[in-house]
């Protein structure tokens, strides 16, 4: 049965912190006529700090797109091999035991994908299968896990690494005034997350069952207008919202596995921003502790898109994980607006577990 083991995760050296981010806000922006209400919000997200890949004075220069997918390009080379290689550790795998690389970032453009800069420079073998993922946004890290999960199921013995890069501050449109965008430009953070999924051993989630779900008519609400000069970030006010009809959806994963969602051991789920989690803890009837382990990377380091489930689960890891076959549920949530959500048991070492 699919293992997925302990998650890597590296955020860049430079530091934003909420002070500055309120600073740079009210400087750059003071004839924004809402002006207060984009500091009231950015205020209440809980983001302390952030990590964002250049000085946040190169940050807020926009050279162009070209130069800043160089940037994506340049960093998530620099970076994402060793993160890579410190979970195949963790798995206690080689690079010659991977039988597929799933690569997830919305932040960035590579063709072909950094999976096949990898295999060359890490020494996968050249028969590695590939899938990028580029336009699921922040569900794209429960997608991921998903579809190890699937690969795993029809193939036993594979092995499956995941690789989430996101330079969200890259993406940072100077010219971009409305609200949502001035929310944006406080919430998201820069970070890398890798973890593994064995078909067979391992210690960690073994996963049991996973399912995807969309809200009709809701593909407008989260968003990019792709123009010549990038990624331009669009979010509908009512986004904050999208839990009330979200929550049964994990109710109903969660009953036709014969579980309560309310009622499991350990929740790992995406945290787009504190009302997702207060939300959740509301229409799940889950105690708010239950998701201490997403809120504290928001507060750490902000949404770092797709990287954020597995940054979340390091932490139940490094909390000293679950008990043996505690149950659990991870979700994604992002573009669409979509739901990827996945069930399973937590499973030590047999000598752990004896």
């Amino acid at each position: 049965m699919a293992t997925l083991c302990r998650p890597s995760v590296s955020v860049p050296e430079h530091v934003i912190t909420m002070e500055e981010t309120l600073e740079l806000a009210a400087s750059r922006h003071a004839d924004h006529p809402q002006l207060p209400l984009a500091l009231r919000l950015i205020e209440n997200t809980g983001v302390r700090t952030r990590h964002i890949v250049q000085p946040i004075e190169e940050t807020l220069r926009h050279p162009g797109f070209e130069d800043r997918n160089k940037i994506y390009v340049a960093e998530a080379k620099a970076r994402v091999p060793s993160v890579v290689q410190r979970a195949l550790d963790d798995a206690e795998l080689l690079t010659s035991d991977i039988d597929v690389i799933i690569y997830v970032s919305c932040t960035g453009f590579m063709m072909p994908s950094l999976t096949a800069w990898l295999i060359n420079e890490m020494g996968f073998e050249a028969t590695t299968r590939q899938l990028p993922i580029a336009q699921l946004g922040c569900a794209a890290g429960g997608a991921a896990i998903n579809r190890a999960h699937d690969f795993c199921t029809a193939y036993p013995e594979a092995n499956v690494l995941i690789v989430a890069c996101e330079f969200c501050s890259l993406c940072y449109q100077p010219t971009d005034l409305g609200v949502g965008s001035l929310l944006s430009n406080g919430l998201f953070g820069d970070g890398i997350a890798a973890a593994v999924v064995r078909g067979r051993g391992g210690e960690g989630i073994r996963l049991e069952r996973n399912g995807s779900y969309l809200i009709p008519k809701t593909e407008e609400w989260i968003m990019y207008d792709v123009r010549a000069t990038g990624f331009h970030f669009l979010l509908d006010k009512r986004v904050p919202a999208t839990m009330e009809p979200l929550a049964p959806a994990l109710q109903d994963l969660a009953g036709l596995h014969g579980w309560d969602a309310a009622d499991l051991d350990f929740y790992i789920v995406h945290a787009g921003g504190p009302r997702i989690l207060d939300d959740l803890s509301t229409f799940l009837q889950v105690d708010p502790h239950a998701f201490r382990f997403s809120r504290a990377t928001l507060t750490e380091y902000g949404n770092i898109a797709s990287a954020v489930v597995l940054d979340a689960l390091r932490r139940l890891f490094d909390e000293g994980g679950a008990r043996e076959r505690a149950r659990g549920l991870l979700a994604g949530f992002g573009p669409g607006i979509t739901a990827e959500m996945a069930l399973g048991r937590w499973h030590r070492t047999d000598e752990e577990a004896a």
